[in-house]
């Protein structure tokens, strides 16, 4: 069967990396004696799959992967069987049987939401004024790794809402599609916030 868990990562697994991750889960699904099941080839991998890698430092509430097991189980079943193989920092939100000729989940997503907390205190009317203006460019040329790429057309949506205690926090949406990732801290850098002043939470993964 193909299984589909959603999930958060919080606390201090946001300094944990992608393949990081990927063992963590492997090894929660080991100790959970789950029937795994395992590509082909001279060196086996459990056919484990995360949506998109979050970046080091983010926290999320709607982390996503697909695992095949060799036989079928209830959602039931597999919740109870992780529930004390996992670190406390992950939380499993939801689980489902998903269809084995979907396509693979890395293809699927399409954006991201993230909400972006300024620990520091700043002009909330200067920031929104940025903000708006930012939305009016037609292009926001940029470079990346060498690379130039336009950021503009990869931002979907962004406001910013200041809480009760006053506090402002910046929410995104960003296009996360493959060779077409808008990235917080680029947004941030054209708004003139420097990333250490933030905490940034993705808070879901939107799907094809």
């Amino acid at each position: 069967m193909r299984a589909r868990i959603t999930f958060s990562k919080q606390g201090a697994l946001r300094y944990t990396g992608h393949l990081d991750l990927h063992r963590l889960w492997e090894r929660a699904m080991r100790r959970a004696e789950l029937p795994l099941a395992y590509s082909l080839g001279f060196h086996p991998q459990p056919k484990i799959s995360i949506a998109s890698a979050l970046p080091l430092g983010f926290s999320s509430l709607g982390e996503v992967l697909d695992v095949r097991f060799s036989e079928e189980l209830s959602a039931h079943e597999i919740a109870s069987r992780l529930k004390d193989n996992l670190p406390r920092d992950i939380q499993v939100t939801n689980i489902e049987s998903i269809d084995e000729r979907a396509p693979a989940l890395q293809t699927l997503v399409r954006s991201a939401q993230y909400q972006v907390q300024l620990t520091e205190p700043v002009d909330g009317s200067e920031l929104k004024r940025k903000l708006e203006e930012l939305l009016l460019e037609e292009s926001l040329p940029r470079e990346r790794r060498g690379k130039f790429y336009d950021l503009r057309p990869l931002i979907e949506l962004l406001d910013l809402q200041t809480g009760t205690s006053g506090k402002h926090c910046i929410y995104m949406t960003l296009s996360a599609r493959d060779g077409a990732t808008g990235r917080p801290e680029e947004v941030l850098n054209v708004l003139g916030i420097e990333p250490e002043y933030t905490r940034v939470e993705r808070t879901r993964l939107i799907f094809e």
